[in-house]
């Protein structure tokens, strides 16, 4: 299909890009790789008024170790992510998951900033920084802001972005032993369920994405864990409304989760 008549704005800053949210509001979108809305467009599910291209934002597209953290900027794709060495020695966690995104195309042109702002409940990075307790740096009119990765999902493609924000970073946590568990549609590539498992001290944080319409932390399972991978049995606690489609039911959604956790906290 053919998306809806719209405008098309490059911004060259991220003031500038600030600037054009303000000026153009709710009919605004904003796009980066495009990967997320497009085809959302194409399908007049979404049908802004204007286009503010942030691609070609200098120093967005950076990724810096910066002391016990890793800086990845949000215009950085992922296959840039998947190559950095970086990524590679301090946040094998992220190489795990970005290597079972999509296809080559997708990763070639979608960036980690625009999966995230998307907040799709199947998307793989959405688990990796709960587990990884990432924070997402956004900007907007009022300033520069930092937001917990646990803060930042709020529901359903939901964000604590504000309107006039962007994400401009995701700060990373050097994660020295984690693992990203996937069971993946078979097309898409997208998460049935996926789960992002890290070591932390003698506990484990957990992330699982594709299970609710809100990734969510795994607090009972890292309640209950002691070590033993049984732990994976509470994948599920707590949870009111687990999604239901043409892939997976409530019933077998529930019980995938339990078997990607437990063989996330295997793998650790």
């Amino acid at each position: 299909m053919i998306p809806a008549k719209f405008d098309y704005k490059r911004a060259s800053s991220v003031s500038e890009a600030i600037s054009l949210l303000g000026e153009h509001g709710s009919e605004a979108k904003v796009v980066s790789g495009g990967h997320s809305l497009v085809p959302a467009m194409k399908l007049r599910m979404s049908r802004p008024e204007v286009l503010i291209d942030i691609k070609r934002i200098p120093g967005l597209d950076t990724i810096t170790e910066e002391g016990d953290e890793i800086v990845i900027g949000a215009n950085c794709t992922h296959s840039q992510v998947m190559r950095s060495e970086v990524v590679q020695n301090h946040l094998n966690i992220v190489y795990q998951a970005v290597s079972k995104i999509g296809d080559v195309q997708i990763r070639n042109r979608g960036t980690i900033g625009g999966s995230l702002a998307h907040a799709d409940p199947s998307s793989d990075y959405p688990a990796v920084v709960l587990a990884c307790d990432a924070t997402i740096e956004v900007e907007g009119k009022e300033g520069k802001r930092s937001i917990p990765a646990t803060e930042f999902f709020l529901g359903l493609f939901w964000t604590a972005l504000a309107e006039e924000e962007i994400i401009t970073a995701i700060r990373f946590p050097k994660v020295a032993n984690g693992t990203y568990q996937k069971f993946f549609q078979s097309a898409s590539r997208f998460a049935v369920v996926g789960v992002a498992a890290v070591q932390d001290g003698d506990g484990v944080k957990v992330g699982i994405t594709g299970v609710a319409g809100t990734p969510y932390r795994a607090t009972a399972v890292e309640d209950a864990y002691s070590g033993s991978a049984d732990a994976a049995e509470h994948a599920v606690d707590g949870l009111e409304d687990l999604m239901s489609d043409h892939f997976a039911d409530e019933t077998y959604r529930a019980h995938l989760a339990k078997v990607m956790v437990k063989k996330a906290l295997d793998a650790l």
